[in-house]
Formats: structure tokens, sequence, C-alpha cells
């Protein structure tokens, strides 16, 4: 009796171990389903770019990262774009794009200007009604170039894997290695070393095509043939708002300027003006009487103030009382919040053609960027949401993360106690690499990354002029999203075809 007792109670013990293993394991792997087990969803689609039918293939799905030894790290998601019908991939270029923040995922350029659909708006660059709607992209780069839109860990669908910590890939360093890492084991996996290859970025998404281009190039001997550079931030002096840093302040100028202007906030004389030339006349101010006036601080005379001033109002629209208060510094919240305050109006931060309402009028920054929340946030996050599920057929439990502060605090390291300058890192790379190729979009409208800001970071880098020729910039009448804008949507078709033509 007590062995049988014994046996009953080993037996019951041996199955209870054998199910909790079992359970382990279907848990286990559950989650390398979710984590380590990527899968990769294709379609076939047909498309007509500029009146030419093309067939593509998409993949949707995730490309594991691992260290040298196999060891599961993170899985990338990304979105691929294949033509069919190329017997030689070797001549077929390819093109990696992805958005910045940090924390953005790469669904802006996809749905916005480079994909095989987009996002459907009016011609200036608002939304419809909801529910949103994408159509398809007559004006897409498919016809061009192979795409591949990434998004880096902590955006999109892109996650570390279970017990590996999100830090080590949140940061200047860590994502360029790991978005390298990305697109050197994707080259490998499809042949396409021998591909011409680009890179698109916008926003801080130019500040990590810079890094890459020069990163791929020192590790891996990986080049590129030409970088796109959209609303580019390189020189983090240029836009930080800090006491003692001037910069900002001379450079955000030509922007405030077209946004009175646009707003019909100036003499009559300026709105008579073509933007151009009023541009080129406030840049002049702006790098001369202006910067010296901001270097000279309390040193300034009585006169020198009184005419900046008359200046500084003349060019924006602000009141006296307003820029005196200021010590002539107009800090960028501060001007969303002022121009329009006396009608109730705040302006975007992205593209300062958008306006919004807040609570009140006595704030001294709007509630929210109406080019953000009010303008793109909602179509594009229904737009990729949709598409990737009904069109791509790829599904999962995963919230896409549109933009995120997932991955904060973002990692400075590598520039402690002085402000990040990728500028260098593009010499570098266009001094190793003398075939580099870049082309510069920038918005008359965008006060997250102004166009003079960006202007001043290449008439910066000290370029030769061998090197300068192989940079081209075109300038656009829109925000930071130019490609909202149906006219500027339109002519980056056109400056793209030149870019890769």
């Amino acid at each position: 009796m007590r062995f049988e007792i014994y046996a009953f109670c080993f037996c019951f013990a041996c199955h209870s171990v054998f199910a909790q293993q079992q359970e382990n394991k279907e848990k286990k792997e559950s989650r390398e389903n979710v984590f380590s087990a990527p899968k990769i969803v294709e379609t076939a689609h047909q498309i007509s770019i500029q009146g030419k039918a093309i067939k593509y293939k998409a993949q949707a799905g995730f490309l594991p990262l691992q260290d040298e030894y196999g060891k599961p790290k993170a899985n990338i998601f990304f979105i691929a774009y294949l033509q069919e019908g190329i017997s030689d991939v070797t001549k077929r270029p390819i093109t990696f794009c992805f958005n910045g923040g940090p924390g953005s995922a790469s669904l802006w350029l996809h749905l916005g200007v480079i994909g095989p659909k987009r996002v459907l708006m009016t011609d200036k660059g608002e939304p419809l009604p909801p529910p949103y709607q994408y159509v398809n992209n007559e004006y897409s780069w498919l016809d061009k170039t192979d795409l591949v839109f990434i998004d880096p860990v902590n955006t999109g669908y892109s996650r570390a894997v279970e017990g590996e910590k999100p830090a080590q890939f949140l940061g200047y360093v860590e994502d360029i290695e790991s978005v390298g890492e990305f697109i050197r084991l994707y080259c490998s996996k499809n042949a396409r070393w021998a591909s011409p290859k680009y890179l698109a970025g916008e926003s801080y998404g130019t500040t990590r095509a810079v890094g890459l281009a020069n990163y791929l190039q020192d590790r891996y001997n990986l080049y590129f043939n030409g970088l796109c550079l959209i609303s580019a931030v390189l020189q983090f002096q240029t836009l930080r708002f800090d006491k003692g840093n001037d910069l900002p302040y001379i450079l955000f100028l030509p922007t405030y300027t077209a946004t009175a202007w646009y707003h019909k906030k100036l003499s009559v004389d300026l709105l008579q003006k073509e933007l151009k030339t009023l541009l080129k006349e406030v840049e002049a101010f702006a790098l001369n009487e202006y910067a010296t006036f901001l270097v000279k601080g309390d040193w300034a005379t009585d006169g020198e103030k009184k005419s900046v001033a008359e200046k500084l109002q003349r060019y924006t629209g602000l009141s006296a009382e307003f820029l005196q208060n200021c010590h002539y510094r107009i800090e960028i919240g501060r001007f969303c919040k002022e121009l329009l305050r006396n009608e109730g109006k705040t302006l975007g931060r992205l593209d300062s053609r958008m306006i919004g309402i807040d609570y009140d009028n006595a704030g001294e920054r709007f509630e929210f960027d109406p080019s953000l929340n009010a303008t793109i946030s909602g179509p594009y996050a229904t737009a990729i949401n949709q598409y990737i599920r009904q069109e791509l057929k790829f599904e999962t439990h995963l919230a896409y993360e549109v933009l995120t502060n997932r991955v904060q605090p973002w990692n400075y390291n590598n520039v402690q106690n002085r402000y990040l300058n990728v500028a260098e890192e593009l010499r570098s790379a266009m001094a190793k690499n003398p075939a580099l190729k870049v082309w510069i979009c920038s918005g008359y409208y965008d006060l997250a990354t102004p166009y003079f800001a960006t202007d001043y970071t290449f008439n910066h880098a000290f370029l030769r002029p061998e090197q300068k020729k192989n940079i081209r910039t075109t300038y656009y009448p829109a925000g930071h999203m130019m490609y909202i804008h149906k006219d500027s949507f339109v002519q980056m078709r056109k400056d793209m075809e030149k870019f890769f033509d």
C-alpha cells in the first residue's frame, strides 16, 4: 500500500513536472513568436506611376538583430517594396528610408511622399474629415528605386527581445549601430551589396542618415551613392534656445518672416514682395546687423537697440513692447503663441501655415502643435494601421508606435557638455567617398528645422569646391512635411527624378 502511494505520488509529480515543462515550452514558443521568431509576409501589387504600370512585391515583417554568437537582441520591423521583373538587382537602386524624432516610425515618408500609397489630404495639406483615407501614390519613387522603410527599436512594431534592455538601442551611437546592422543584414540576405544604395531621412532621420553613411563606410566598407535629407538637422546648436546661445534667434528669423508674410501680419510694402525676395533681405539683416547686435549684449547702444527693434518689428509683425521684453530674442514657442494672440489662434511648429485654438490667449506657448495633433497625426496613424493589415496582410497584437516617448531618455553620451554636430561626419563621409551625392529639401514654413539653420550648417562644414558640387538644395513653400502641400509634393517628385537620374 505504501509502495503504491509512493508510486502514485511519484507518477503525479512526474506528470506535474512534465505538464509544467510543457506549459513553459508553450509560453516560450509563444514569446518567441512575438519577440524572437520574425515573420515576413509577401504580397503582390501593381501601381501606375507617371503613367507607367509598375508591378511590385511588398514585404512586411521583422528582421532579427543578433550578436555574433546568434543570441537574439531585437526585432526590427520593416516594409519593403521591390519592383518585379528585374533580372539584375545590381543595376536596381535601393533606398533605405526612416523618419526621426527620435521616437518616430517611418510612416510619414512612407505614406506621405515616397511609398506606393499616400494619405489623402487637401491641396493645402489639411486633413479631410474622418474616417481618413489613403490612395495610390502616382508620384511614388518606386519607379526609380526599390524602397525599404525601417522602424528603429521602440517605434512602429520594432522591439527589443524579452530579457534585453531597450536602452541599448536608444541613443545616437546605439541607434546608428542597430539601424546600420539592419542595413548590413538586409543587403547581405537579399544580395544588394552591389546595388546602388541610398538613404532617405527626415528630421532626426537626417542626423541618422549622415551618421549611418559615415559609420557603414568605416565599419563595413559599405558605401552609398546618395543621401536625401528632408527637413535636415545636423548641427543641434542651431536649434537649441538655451540661454547664452544666440545662434537660433538669428537662424529662425527668416522663417518668422515667412510665417508673418503668409498670415499677412507685415506691412503692405513687404506683403507685395515675392517671398524669396523678402527672405533674402531678412537673411542679410540676420547675418549682419542682427547677429552683431546679439553678440554685443548689453554693450549695444540705445541707438542700436532702437534700430534692431524697428527692423524686428517690421520683419516679424510682433510689437515693440514684446521684443523689448524678450531682449530682442524671439523663442519659437513664444512666437507661435504671440503672432496671432489677438485673434485667439496659435501657429504650428512643424508647419507654421497651420493654426490652432487654445483654452485662452494668456499663455506663453501653445497647448499643442496644430500642425501635428490637428493636421497629420490622425490621418497617418489611421492609414498605417489599416494599410498594414488590410493590404499587406501583416497581423500582430502590438501597437504601432507612431511617435512615442518610449525611446526616452535618448542617450547623447557621445557629446556630453556640447551640441551634437554630425556635419563633420558628412564631410568625412564625402571625403572618403567622392561620389556621394546629397539632396537637401527644406520648407520655408518649417519652425522645427528652419531652412536657414540648414543653410548655415552646410556653410560651416567647410566643404571643398568639388564636394559642394555634389550637394543640391531645394526649397518649398510648405513646412516640415512639405509633401502634404500638393504643389510641393509634385515639385519634390520632379526634384527626385533629377537626383536619381
